[in-house]
């Protein structure tokens, strides 16, 4: 019995991914949540964090800063705000940005706008650098 179901990727840049997936498994506001198929017609936003993509038995993993999910008649969208493969992570870059925001979490005259910024950027940074990191 065929168990897969059409997935797209998109990022404000390009076209990530597009495909039949086995899951697909995103980053929600309240906790990770996985997607099969047949499931119900569904539209939520997710947060930073990792998208994992099972293709039968191969496993692919994008960091992203967050977006919008939607899942209709075995087609899930996957609007993201941004997203990496592990291959596309600048992790020096990333460790810069990392460095950046936690200085600017440390000021204590920072405006709570920066501070916000930075605590987001932090977020996404330690994201990256978690899937680079990862073998």
């Amino acid at each position: 019995m065929d168990k897969s179901f059409e997935l797209e990727i998109v990022s404000p840049v390009k076209t990530v991914f597009q495909g039949e997936v086995t899951s697909v498994t995103v980053p929600g506001t309240l906790g990770s949540f996985q997607v099969l198929k047949n499931h119900a017609p569904l539209v939520s936003t997710f947060e930073i964090g990792f998208i994992k993509i099972r293709k039968d038995t191969e496993i692919m993993e994008y960091a992203t800063g967050g977006g919008i999910f939607e899942v209709k008649k075995n087609k899930a969208v996957i609007l993201a705000e941004s997203v990496e493969t592990r291959e596309e992570i600048d992790i020096s870059r990333a460790n810069l940005s990392k460095s950046r925001a936690e200085q600017i979490l440390k000021m204590m005259d920072a405006e709570v706008q920066d501070k916000e910024a930075a605590k987001i950027a932090l977020q996404r940074a330690i994201n990256r650098i978690k899937l680079a990191d990862k073998k």
